[in-house]
């Protein structure tokens, strides 16, 4: 009989696998924004450092793990 002894993903241990995927010479750039009502919203900017050129925002999520998640797909699909 097998076991899984995989232990799940905290949010500190998901924060840092995205970092580590995240190239060392790219800006990373994360804002709380209000949200609806009482909640607050993350938002996350990823990309090459280019002179001139704006990141692209991703739209709000419930933490910053998945919002800075969402903008490191985003920046890795252009």
């Amino acid at each position: 009989m097998s076991h899984n002894y995989a232990t799940p993903m905290t949010p500190e241990k998901r924060l840092a696998r995205v970092l580590s995927r995240i190239p060392a010479d790219w800006s990373i750039r994360v804002e709380r924004t209000p949200g609806e009502g009482d909640a607050m919203s993350w938002r996350a900017a990823v990309g090459p450092q280019q002179a001139g050129q704006e990141m692209e925002w991703c739209t709000g999520h419930d933490t910053m793990v998945d919002a800075l998640e969402a903008a490191w797909r985003h920046a890795r699909q252009q």
